[in-house]
């Protein structure tokens, strides 16, 4: 990791110091990621300039529904004839997304402005094809890169760049769910969040059947970056997309609370919290847990929740393996929504590359009372504050895909958290007692007999574990571990538990936050 503008990898010369603000006109330059590192450093000694862009008002006016009806036009599309197994599109402007891109094409080391005009879209509004036909064509708001991801005769859309630092990507047989962010800054703190944006995109034209990269400029009031991405897309042999990424940061200003790596999704109910839904779907949601391998191995599953306050949970790390938001539960009954497909969204895993050091995995639960509100984001805070002044380095690698428990592994996963009223069935129950029902799947304990010698391992913070059983349901072969906890009603529950026999470590780590009503 970088630290500090003395950093050798990052040292200024004197030729980026004079680079010029790079046209989207402009003829072939060359392109490398030191030189274009450079430039980003030398821009973070510059004060912050935002891009201003004055759009036509049918562009502006244009709300979700009719900003899905400008499509890029598949005809259109670059790279089609050049048989290099990619197609790159771009996204219009209009709607959220009113701050144009540059987007270059790198070739032998060369990159070249990649031109757009209004004929690549389709309209289907003839007043808004008016408008971008009487006008010089004002640019692009992302990009997206297709690929046969699921068949060879079929190009589906594999990585998508929009709206500040936002991007997404998909594995086989996936739909589009959760995204990633490029950088989070003081989000949720008490400070106003800022929301660094990619202003521009090199793109490597990409050899049949290799890798596609993508280098990205971030830029905000308090930071810049040179970012990369090598994209691998899932195939025959793998169901997973993998990105390895770099992100070269500098920093304006002071960040009170820096987020690398942040990943955003959707949890709106599930079996823990759906009684306060009126809905037919048994569950909803985009990701159902945070999972964080610690150093040492241990797994960790927070099963997340949609509480009717702000939620906040930190988990201290030394060098961790990995952290992601995940779905799991891949079967059609889960859900029962057969227009959205929660079967189908990808998990995502962070993997980071080298060592990271002492932090924080930070998850955030933000109420939500609709399906359409990504309330959960989860991200890497290094213990070491970022300075003004200060050049840091992050590599990490990003798995896209359905991620889904081994079975046959020998530690036991979480398959389901529930939660009700405390007690006994049947009977009228203490107003403050809690139950959490926690089914534990796979690993040795598929073996065990109902007799085996199981140890429970549980702790509550802010409440009293009243009783404890567990037991192996015969019906499905997993092991319920059931936890009647008092509560006062105001403070939150922190629970944490795992199963132990033979010596060891059976299962997951369990995780979870309950938060009484407001």
């Amino acid at each position: 990791m970088l630290q500090g503008l003395g950093a050798a990898a990052l040292l200024l010369s004197s030729t980026s110091l004079t680079l010029p603000v790079l046209a989207q006109d402009e003829t072939a330059f060359a392109f490398d990621y030191d030189s274009f590192s450079d430039r980003m450093q030398a821009m973070a000694a510059a004060p912050f300039s935002p891009v201003t862009a004055k759009l036509p008002d049918a562009f502006q006016q244009l709300d979700y529904d009719a900003y899905r009806k400008v499509q890029y036009r598949a005809d259109a599309s670059k790279w089609a004839d050049d048989n290099v197994g990619y197609r790159l599109q771009a996204f219009h402007l209009g709607w959220l997304y009113a701050e144009p891109v540059k987007v270059f094409e790198i070739e032998s080391g060369q990159a070249h402005p990649v031109d757009f005009a209004a004929a690549d879209f389709e309209y289907h509004d003839t007043a808004v094809a008016e408008v971008a036909q009487a006008q010089e064509f004002p640019g692009v708001a992302g990009v997206r890169v297709n690929y046969p991801l699921n068949r060879p005769d079929a190009y589906d859309e594999l990585v998508s760049f929009l709206g500040a630092s936002y991007f997404r990507s998909l594995g086989r047989d996936n739909i589009y769910g959760l995204s990633a962010r490029g950088l989070v800054l003081n989000s949720w703190v008490d400070l106003p969040e800022e929301f660094p944006r990619f202003s521009e995109f090199y793109i490597e034209k990409p050899q049949n059947g290799g890798p596609l990269t993508v280098y990205a400029a971030l830029d905000s009031e308090s930071v810049t970056g040179a970012y990369r991405f090598v994209i691998t897309p899932a195939s025959d042999a793998t169901q997973e997309t993998t990105m390895d990424v770099t992100a070269r940061l500098f920093f304006r200003a002071d960040v009170k609370e820096l987020g690398v790596a942040p990943l955003t999704s959707m949890f709106l109910y599930a079996e823990a919290n759906r009684g306060g839904f009126d809905d037919y779907r048994p569950q909803v949601h985009d990701s159902n847990g945070l999972l964080v391998e610690r150093e040492g191995g241990e797994v960790m599953w927070r099963a997340l929740n949609n509480g009717p306050t702000l939620g906040n949970s930190y988990f201290w790390e030394n060098n961790p393996q990995a952290f992601g938001l995940y779905q799991r539960g891949r079967d059609f009954e889960t859900y029962q929504d057969a227009g959205a497909h929660y079967e189908r969204r990808p998990s995502l895993r962070v993997e980071p590359q080298g060592q990271w050091g002492q932090g924080m995995v930070r998850l955030i639960e933000i109420p939500a009372k609709l399906e359409a509100d990504d309330n959960i984001v989860a991200f890497w805070i290094p213990s070491e504050p970022a300075l003004a002044g200060q050049a840091r380095e992050y590599a990490y690698r990003l798995i896209w895909g359905n991620l889904d428990p081994d079975e046959k592994a020998a530690t036991a996963y979480v398959a389901e958290t529930r939660a009700g009223v405390g007690g006994v069935s049947g009977v009228e129950n203490a107003a403050n007692l809690r139950k959490f029902v926690v089914d534990f799947k796979g690993g040795e304990l598929d073996t065990f007999s109902p007799g085996t010698p199981i140890d429970v391992l549980a702790t509550v913070s802010g409440g009293v574990i009243r009783n404890s059983v567990l037991s192996r349901v015969d019906a499905n072969g997993v092991w319920r571990l059931v936890l009647d906890v008092e509560t006062d009603g105001v403070a939150p529950l922190e629970l944490k538990a795992y199963l132990v026999g033979l010596g060891k470590k059976l299962t997951e780590t369990w995780l979870y936050q309950w938060r009484p009503l407001a």
